[in-house]
């Protein structure tokens, strides 16, 4: 899903990007943050990271984005990292 959607809006804007990711990855941590899933949202924050990369890559005609240059414009304009926000084991 989210890289179809990367794939889509490759040309936007780098804030408007991250602020759509940013809602997907909070909506997805809210509705899968459950305690003993935090592999998995971890995954989740991964696979999301490397699909941004990959169509910012394409979106430059002569070189590719780097991971370096990547983590840079990923201190400008951070995602939110995996959380977990509920918990099975408090009542």
């Amino acid at each position: 899903m989210i890289r179809q959607w990367c794939r889509r809006h490759r040309h936007d804007p780098v804030p408007v990007q991250r602020n759509h990711l940013t809602k997907t990855l909070q909506g997805h941590y809210a509705y899968d943050g459950i305690a003993g899933n935090g592999c998995s949202l971890n995954l989740f924050y991964e696979q999301a990271k490397r699909a941004w990369l990959t169509w910012l890559s394409r979106r430059r005609q002569k070189a590719r984005l780097r991971w370096e240059q990547f983590c840079r414009l990923l201190g400008r304009y951070p995602l939110p990292p995996p959380r977990v926000v509920h918990s099975i084991y408090l009542t």
